[in-house]
């Protein structure tokens, strides 16, 4: 039997920035929804004006550097009446087949704290069957029982938002079956320049499981026998040591998941998720360069120079071995 649509004691919450080509379709699957707020970050485009439009709350967020990013501190300063939060991106489109399931399973007496849904794959316009790209994540969860991680900052990155940051649920974690629609209407250019904004902070963040064995000091700890987040880290943490993991990942993509059947279209998304490890990579071999140059280089005699940024610390230190070579 159906369920009768009717509001749900559900606030939604949707982190943007420039979102006008998706930020409508995006909130016109909404409507299950008792209350949606748009959390944005000084947008230039049309976002603020098609989201009031259609009836969502806009909050400004202005980012500091450090933690919270912007859901944790949606969560940490919003007044949140409603028994349940649902987080959705911009370019994510919520189905009617999803809300009927949700409003069964929040209503059961036995419901878990949070419940995780697949992120199903769109790409150049089509819906990924294969490939392994879809994955599951923690968006849907009872008010105040559940937390982002806190993990190593990269100002650099300039990533006000939480990409790879998991949340911690105080609680039992559920899994639903319908899958959230993930389709970006924004072009192949922003999303790899995304990509290369998450590489420089993945780098940073890679660093540090290996020298510590975590992300950060608020972070889900590798275990290969935890949950499923924690085993998830396990792996991770055995893929950055090896050095041919671009290749893996390509191949897990495109043969393992069978990414080649999507055509042309599964042959650049496996190339792009292989570029992007590779990115990554060299990214982290660059922090390590500047870790050496900056216990090799010796005090400078002139205090001016300490002024120098660690881009020309860099560089000089690369110069003065390029002397003394």
């Amino acid at each position: 039997m159906p369920v009768i649509s009717k509001k749900l004691p559900i606030t939604v919450l949707i982190a943007a920035r420039n979102e006008e080509a998706n930020i409508v379709k995006c909130l016109r699957a909404l409507d299950r929804a008792e209350r949606v707020i748009v959390i944005d970050s000084q947008s230039d485009d049309r976002t603020v004006e098609l989201a009031a439009s259609l009836g969502a709350e806009v909050v400004q967020f202005r980012y500091r550097s450090g933690y919270p990013k912007k859901r944790q501190w949606a969560l940490e300063n919003l007044e949140i009446g409603t028994p349940w939060v649902l987080m959705v991106d911009a370019d994510e489109v919520v189905p009617q087949a999803l809300w009927d399931e949700i409003a069964v399973e929040i209503s059961r007496p036995d419901a878990p704290e949070a419940m995780a849904i697949v992120k199903g794959f769109h790409f150049l316009g089509r819906r990924f069957r294969f490939g392994g790209f879809s994955f599951a994540a923690v968006v849907l969860f009872r008010t105040g029982k559940a937390r982002f991680e806190r993990l190593t900052d990269c100002p650099e990155a300039g990533q006000d938002m939480e990409v790879h940051e998991r949340v911690i649920v105080d609680g039992r974690v559920g899994r639903l079956r319908t899958h959230l629609i993930h389709e970006d209407f924004k072009s192949l250019q922003a999303y790899i320049d995304r990509h290369n904004r998450y590489s420089s902070w993945e780098a940073r963040l890679r660093s540090d499981l290996l020298t510590s064995g975590r992300y950060g000091r608020d972070s889900i700890r590798p275990r290969l026998f935890g949950n499923s987040q924690e085993r998830k880290r396990f792996l991770k943490l055995i893929a950055v040591r090896m050095p041919s993991e671009p290749w893996l990942w390509f191949a897990y993509h495109y043969f393992v998941c069978l990414g080649f059947l999507e055509g042309k279209r599964g042959l650049i998304a496996c190339q792009i998720r292989a570029s992007y490890i590779r990115q990554v990579r060299a990214k982290m071999y660059e922090l390590g360069l500047r870790r050496q140059c900056s216990t090799r280089q010796p005090a400078p005699p002139d205090e001016r120079i300490g002024t120098l940024d660690s881009a020309q610390k860099f560089a000089s230190c690369g110069a003065a071995e390029k002397v003394a070579a």
